[in-house]
C-alpha cells in the first residue's frame, strides 16, 4: 500500500479525516496502518497492551474465552470503531482478544504515547475524540442494559437500532447496509438463540418493519423500531 493510499486510509470514516498533509508528515502515520487477514489475531490475551485502534475497513470482533473454552463475544466492530486502549489509560486486558472477521481488515494504531501527542498537537481534536469514547461507553452500558431488563424480542429490535449510524436522522424513513453478521453472531450479541433470532427476523419481515438477508439488512420503518424498542 503506497503513501497516497495510506494516507486515504487514515482519514476514512471518522475524526482523523480532519488530519492535513503536514499533521501526516510531522505524525509519521504512515507507519500506523495494520493490514490484519481474515481471522487474525491483532491482540490475544493482552495483559499490557499499549496501543488503541481505529477500524478503517473491514469488522474486527472483540471477544474472551471463558473459564470452561466458550468463546464469548462482546462487539463486531465495524468501519469508524474504536477499540483496544481508548480510554487512554494502561488497562489490563487479560482475556481479551481482537481479531479480523469476514475478511481482511485494516486498522490505523497508534501507541498511547503517539496519540496523545497527536491530542497535543491537534487539541481541536480532543473534544472530538472524547465524543467518541462517550458515544463508546454509552452504547457498552446501554447494551448491559438492555441484556438485563428487556426480553428477547425487544434485545433483538434494540440491537437492530444500534446498527444505525449514530448520525442517523430519526424522520429518515428506512435505512439500508451492508449486513456482516451471521444469525449466530446476532444470538450471541443478544442473548439468545439462533432460533430465536430466526423466528424474530421472519416475523419482523411479516410485519414490513425490516428484512434481513446473506447480503443486507434493510430497515423499513425507523420510527417504528424506535418505538418497538423503547428508544427515548
Amino acid at each position: 500500500m503506497g503513501y497516497e493510499d495510506n494516507f486515504l486510509l487514515i482519514r476514512k470514516s471518522d475524526f482523523l479525516n480532519e488530519l492535513s498533509d503536514e499533521d501526516y508528515v510531522s505524525l509519521n502515520l504512515e507507519h500506523n496502518i495494520v493490514v490484519a487477514d481474515k481471522g487474525t489475531y491483532v491482540y490475544f490475551d493482552a495483559q499490557a497492551l499499549n496501543r488503541l485502534y481505529f477500524v478503517k475497513d473491514g469488522y474486527i470482533k472483540i471477544g474472551c474465552i471463558d473459564d470452561e473454552g466458550n468463546d464469548i463475544v462482546k462487539e463486531i466492530l465495524q468501519p469508524g470503531d474504536i477499540f483496544g486502549q481508548f480510554t487512554l489509560e494502561r488497562n489490563n486486558m487479560q482475556g481479551e482478544y481482537a481479531q479480523a472477521y469476514k475478511c481482511t481488515t485494516s486498522l490505523c494504531s497508534f501507541t498511547l504515547e503517539d496519540f496523545q501527542r497527536l491530542l497535543m498537537l491537534r487539541p481541536d481534536l480532543s473534544v472530538q475524540y472524547a465524543k467518541k469514547v462517550g458515544q463508546k461507553l454509552r452504547k457498552v452500558e446501554n447494551r448491559l442494559m438492555n441484556l438485563l431488563q428487556k426480553d428477547a424480542r425487544s434485545r433483538l429490535l434494540y440491537f437492530f437500532w444500534t446498527l444505525l449510524p449514530l448520525d442517523n436522522d430519526v424522520n429518515d424513513t428506512s435505512y439500508s447496509m451492508d449486513n456482516f453478521l451471521t444469525h449466530e453472531d446476532i444470538a450471541r450479541l443478544t442473548g439468545t438463540s439462533r432460533q430465536t433470532v430466526t423466528t424474530l427476523i421472519n416475523e419482523f419481515a411479516n410485519e414490513g418493519l425490516l428484512d434481513v438477508d446473506r447480503r443486507t439488512i434493510v430497515i423499513h420503518n425507523i420510527k417504528s423500531l424506535q418505538k418497538l424498542a423503547k428508544i427515548g
